[in-house]
């Protein structure tokens, strides 16, 4: 287990006491966290932060290292107690050890894919000049490090598929670093790209550069925890410095704006997709390619919808939109008469996720109920086809040049691994491409969709997967897993840990909560800002549903979720401490009143509103999970996860959490905080230490549920 190793630093030592209380006391002793006396005012209310030191960054603060060196070895100590621990992380490596397959790309006339052998940190990049040909590797992340924590971000090929732009994340950071590949040969160009954040590369016809954004350099030990402001577009040209980049945009009096670039496949245009923060709202603003001095024009002047670029016929801009459409439509927009716009595909009763042209047709994809649909239309609109799944899943793929007659997709549900198929777009049948063989039987499992009431009455569709033959008791362990926000979709995907869950009689349920996007924006609206609040009671009554259909009991119920989804469990326990019997929060947004002050937190205002607008403060503080544990409750056995590296939601937010649950715990329940390091938010973690940490939460839940 790789945890942060600190026993004395510069002379602070922190002294911890292990293990239980004497006779009488059974609650666990906790390293000692000191509190300040710092009070913050906002809009006349008074709210302390005693834990406010925990903020400091831990590469930086030797305080801060020494309690999560302090905290990490209780942690440690409590999980290496749980005999059934060592099995479960043997059964979940020999789960893990399949061959990964990634959905083909067609580049250049050869196909580029992923693929892990079955337990690699990373993933290797192939390249195959057939379907058929042996494969070359093209890129393996695992030789840049010895522990498996620099990891392969993006690619972007150029159009002939002569060079190949990727960007690698160190330890889980945000921040990328791009470099330049020659396909053929493999050889590693001199290109160094520094401090890019949220932006891919597209490049431009002739294959010569590219188009990418980043920010400028930050001061010196803020990288991690700094705001990140005033992004730029540049040009870089194969084979030069990044000093020499070509600035094409900026926007120096809309600090907080981010852009998106992309040339369209005639190359003619680069269209700039401007963003502000997580809402699918966008500016857009294109430049013709073939006019060296020509300025860059505003098509779009406003944030108010959704418009995301398909493609283009000339002039004529393909957009998928939500204007007057919140389950999203598809329009033509010509840039000679920008004020007319023409539907082509109307909105439907399925919410539109995503548009692609292949074979001059649009392939939209579609959720019906969290379920995937994919249809083809005629770049006219016209209806073609649909295409035909195997069961209750999700698709992911349908990606390709416009030219294309043949695209690659994957398709997997909870008890089905990820399959690769090919698609011919001329005919619409589907072939195995790659076929996953994972060491279980799927014809022992189920999955089924219900639908339940939240508190409002809102029906509220949930999936559940176990194996056949559940007896309805009350005594099953349950595994509520959320999310509930930014518009994101929980789809019915594949997933080793959740097996391993399923495999040791457990019950998973993933309802599908307001703040998400399957049911288009208003159903994201309702779960947002002020309407915060639908998101909990929406979990909470799913939590409901499940003890009152006797699939569990209070007893033996879990929690889980991941930043937003950390944030959806820690206000949950905080508001119904009685309803579970264990709690994983992970990487979550604990300090409502303060998120927006690192980082990429300040994009999150969409979401979540801010605590400096005072009808909004009113509404955060009300749930903000840090500021709402109350001293001498009983909360349920708790195991905070977080990283050391995760620069998107930085790790304050689930020291202080921990240190406030801590010092709050009236019960005998654990409260515990895992912390990795070299480990970000989640992306590029190795498989190593994924295997670790699923390990470590479901022997917690053994231990907590008191499972057999």
């Amino acid at each position: 287990m790789q945890f942060a190793r600190t026993t004395i630093l510069g002379g602070l030592t922190l002294i911890v006491a292990f293990g239980l209380a004497v006779a009488g006391d059974t609650r666990m002793k906790y390293p000692e966290t000191k509190k300040i006396d710092h009070v913050d005012e906002y809009h006349g209310t008074k709210v302390p932060d005693p834990y406010r030191w925990l903020e400091d960054d831990v590469r930086q603060s030797k305080e801060v290292a020494a309690w999560v060196e302090a905290q990490n070895k209780v942690t440690t100590a409590f999980l290496e107690s749980i005999p059934q621990r060592d099995g479960i992380k043997k059964r979940l490596t020999e789960l893990w050890n399949y061959e990964k397959f990634g959905v083909p790309a067609k580049v250049g006339g050869k196909y580029v894919y992923s693929k892990n052998d079955g337990l690699q940190n990373q993933s290797v990049l192939y390249v195959i000049e057939t379907l058929t040909s042996e494969p070359r590797v093209l890129i393996d992340p695992n030789s840049w490090s010895k522990d498996g924590t620099v990891a392969l971000a993006s690619t972007s090929f150029s159009d002939d598929g002569k060079f190949l732009a990727y960007s690698v994340a160190e330890a889980g950071s945000d921040w990328n670093t791009w470099r330049i590949l020659e396909v053929d040969s493999g050889r590693l160009l001199t290109d160094e790209l520094r401090w890019v954040k949220f932006s891919g590369v597209s490049w431009t016809k002739d294959s010569r550069g590219f188009f990418y954004s980043r920010y400028d350099e930050p001061k010196e030990g803020a990288a991690f925890q700094s705001l990140n402001k005033n992004q730029k577009v540049f040009y870089h040209r194969v084979g030069s410095s990044q000093a020499d980049d070509v600035l094409v945009y900026k926007r120096p009096d809309q600090p907080d704006w981010g852009f998106q670039n992309s040339v369209t496949d005639d190359g003619r245009y680069l269209v700039i997709t401007t963003w502000k923060g997580t809402d699918d709202k966008y500016r857009v603003t294109y430049k013709d390619l073939l006019e060296p001095y020509g300025m860059p024009i505003d098509l779009i002047d406003n944030f108010d919808n959704e418009y995301t670029l398909i493609g283009n016929d000339g002039p004529v801009f393909y957009f998928q939109t939500d204007l007057e459409a919140p389950r999203k439509r598809v329009i033509a927009i010509d840039t000679r008469k920008p004020h007319l716009l023409k539907e082509l595909i109307p909105e439907s009763k399925e919410t539109l996720v995503g548009v692609n042209i292949l074979a001059n047709q649009f392939v939209a994809t579609y959720l019906k109920d969290a379920k995937t649909q994919v249809k083809l239309f005629g770049l006219d609109g016209r209806f073609v086809r649909e295409v035909e799944f195997p069961g209750i899943g999700a698709a992911a793929g349908f990606g390709g040049k416009r030219e294309e007659t043949e695209t690659f997709y994957s398709f997997s549900s909870f008890a089905t691994p990820s399959n690769i198929f090919r698609y011919d777009l001329l005919t619409g049948k589907s072939e195995v491409f790659r076929k996953t063989n994972v060491k279980f039987s799927p014809d022992d499992y189920e999955v089924t969709q219900v639908f339940y009431k939240s508190k409002d009455g809102t029906k509220v569709p949930m999936f559940l997967a176990h194996k056949k033959g559940l007896k309805k008791d009350g005594s099953n362990p349950t595994l509520l897993y959320g999310y509930g926000g930014f518009n994101i979709s929980l789809t019915p995907s594949f997933s080793v840990s959740r097996l391993a869950w399923m495999e040791m009689g457990g019950v998973f349920a993933v309802p599908n909560l307001r703040g998400g996007g399957e049911y288009g924006e208003d159903w994201h609206q309702g779960g947002t800002k002020l309407n915060k609040q639908n998101v909990f009671d929406d979990f909470i009554a799913a939590a409901e549903w499940l003890i009152e259909n006797k699939y569990t009991s209070t007893s033996k119920l879990a929690i889980q979720g991941g930043s937003n989804g950390g944030l959806l469990v820690g206000a949950c326990m905080a508001q119904r401490p009685d309803l579970y019997g264990a709690c994983l929060p992970a990487v979550g947004v604990m300090d409502m009143l303060r998120f927006h002050k690192f980082t990429a937190g300040r994009f999150w205002v969409d979401d979540y509103g801010s605590a400096d607008d005072p009808e909004q403060f009113k509404a955060i503080f009300a749930y903000s999970p840090y500021q709402n544990l109350k001293p001498g409750k009983k909360y349920p056995a708790t195991m905070v996860t977080t990283a050391d590296t995760d620069d998107r939601v930085v790790p304050g937010h689930s020291f202080k959490f921990a240190a406030a649950l801590q010092a709050a715990q009236a019960g005998d329940a654990p409260t515990l905080i895992r912390i990795e390091t070299r480990a970000g938010h989640g992306a590029g973690k190795p498989t190593s230490k994924i295997i670790e940490e699923v390990s470590d939460q479901w022997a917690f839940l053994v231990k907590s549920l008191g499972m057999k």
